[in-house]
């Protein structure tokens, strides 16, 4: 292509935008727009000229300039509102990209969190917590303070099989308990243990394949859809299915009771094991609670459990409900010495939910993941009528559904935006089945953004929403009518 040079007016600032160079008409356009942004010649706010004036200015085809005007908006370098035309967004500072593997856009230091995975630091029941830690340490049996034992304090496993009957729909005498650091700790236990290959919902924490893989188990996708993972897909092969049947990580929704019943009938089978992760089993909003799939059949299904999640991830505490057959390879695995529990925070933790602390916490939090995912759904009915948000009626997080080929360029807005956020394909399985879009290069399933409602602090999370809404894809412009041709000649 020739090179070429033109320029134009910013109508109301003033501004001579130069467009030079060789290549592509709508990139060198983009470049420019946003060297004009960075260097502060286009200050927030300033409106931009309709599409059609600037490519009559520049001499340039009016879809040329509608496509620009749209992926700078994706970008989050502009912003478009019905009626009040194209502006320069109005943003954080740009902040640099730190590389990761996983999500190479994910902000170093970002303004605002929205990342999935922890609750809200700030919200942990200090004085409670406090409380029950003097009233444990008074009544803490002597072997208390000596190397421990594997299984984990007998007071916290009889506290959690009392709890989690009641609550969860659990099966299992104290001595099914071991206990653990947390789901990622159980997972190489049970590695360890049963061996592999594993199957695994194509959506699901990256981190927990790695570390299967990690440890010689290979883990091979299910189908995921309304209905929870496709469990007809499992074969006598695996030795062992991964699953978040309460609420699917992380596209939300429970299995359907029918599936339910087909994986504990293939576990029967096979001599397969059903590993139910219950990450947040506890955080239901519009729905019935959703029983553990252990409790259909206790030989043939571990729950893990943890309180990440309902407390804080800082206090490595988890569990695993155990098939009396496992109890004791999984705690030679753990050694004979507890290398990661605290054994007085074990006792702590005892404490804290016979009190009856426990329950009021997670009711507190349910109220205000629930407030704050409701400020979710507000904002986007208000500012992204065209965002569909699914998997909201439990948990501590929500999907935006995005348009095909769109995840990539939203993250990178909010990223420019200063906020922390993830794309749905963080999390599909590298085996997953692709598919190919308007004869494109293959793109995961679905295009979307996991959004972490109940990270922020308080005093941020409108910040934060804002910052997200800012940063979301808007509504395709609508094509430009075609230039009129002359009549044919006679």
């Amino acid at each position: 292509m020739n090179s070429w040079v033109n320029s134009a007016e910013i109508l109301g600032s003033d501004l001579p935008l130069e467009l030079s160079g060789t290549g592509n008409r709508r990139a060198l356009l983009m470049d420019a727009l946003r060297e004009a942004v960075r260097s502060g010649r286009l200050a927030p706010g300033t409106r931009l000229p309709p599409y059609r004036s600037l490519a009559a200015d520049l001499g340039l085809a009016r879809n040329t300039v509608a496509d620009a005007y749209a992926e700078l908006v994706a970008e989050g370098w502009l912003a478009a509102r019905q009626g009040s035309g194209t502006r320069v967004a109005e943003r954080a500072a740009p902040v640099t990209p730190v590389h990761r593997p996983r999500t190479p856009e994910r902000v170093a230091r970002p303004v605002h969190d929205l990342v999935q995975g922890q609750p809200d630091p700030s919200v942990f029941p200090r004085t409670a917590w406090l409380a029950s830690a003097r009233r444990a340490l008074a009544a803490a049996p002597d072997d208390a303070f000596g190397p421990g034992d594997p299984h984990g304090r007998p007071e916290l496993r009889r506290a959690l099989a009392g709890y989690l009957a009641r609550v969860r729909g659990v099966r299992a005498a104290p001595d099914r308990i071991v206990l653990c650091s947390g789901a990622a700790h159980g997972l190489r236990l049970l590695a360890e243990v049963v061996g592999g290959p594993w199957a695994a919902e194509e959506y699901g924490l990256p981190f927990h394949r790695e570390l299967l893989a990690s440890h010689g188990v290979g883990t091979r996708p299910l189908g995921v859809d309304a209905d929870g993972a496709r469990v007809d897909g499992l074969t006598r092969h695996d030795r062992a299915v991964l699953l978040t049947p309460a609420h699917q990580f992380p596209t939300g929704g429970p299995l359907h009771p029918e599936r339910r019943a087909a994986v504990v009938d293939w576990a029967r089978a096979t001599g397969g094991l059903v590993v139910e992760d219950d990450y947040d089993g506890e955080f239901r909003y519009d729905r019935q609670p959703v029983g553990a799939v252990q409790g259909l059949d206790p030989e043939h299904v571990v729950l893990l459990g943890s309180v990440s999640k309902s407390l804080s991830p800082a206090l490595r505490i988890g569990w695993m409900v155990l098939p009396q057959r496992l109890v004791a390879p999984v705690v030679a695995a753990k050694g004979e010495r507890e290398p990661f529990s605290s054994a007085t925070e074990q006792l702590t933790l005892a404490d804290f939910i016979e009190s009856g602390a426990y329950d009021r916490q997670v009711r507190r939090m349910r109220q205000r993941h629930r407030r704050r995912r409701d400020q979710l759904v507000a904002a986007l009915h208000a500012r992204a009528p065209h965002v569909r948000v699914t998997g909201i009626a439990a948990g501590l997080h929500a999907v935006l559904e995005l348009p095909p080929g769109t995840e990539r360029s939203a993250v990178r807005a909010a990223a420019w935006q200063g906020l922390a956020v993830e794309g749905l394909g963080d999390y599909l399985h590298p085996g997953a089945e692709y598919r190919t879009v308007a004869g494109a290069s293959c793109v995961p399933h679905r295009d979307g953004l996991v959004v972490g409602y109940a990270t922020p602090a308080e005093p941020a999370y409108p910040e934060a929403l804002d910052a997200l809404c800012r940063s979301l894809p808007p509504v395709s412009p609508p094509p430009a009518p075609a230039a009129p041709q002359p009549p044919a000649a006679p």
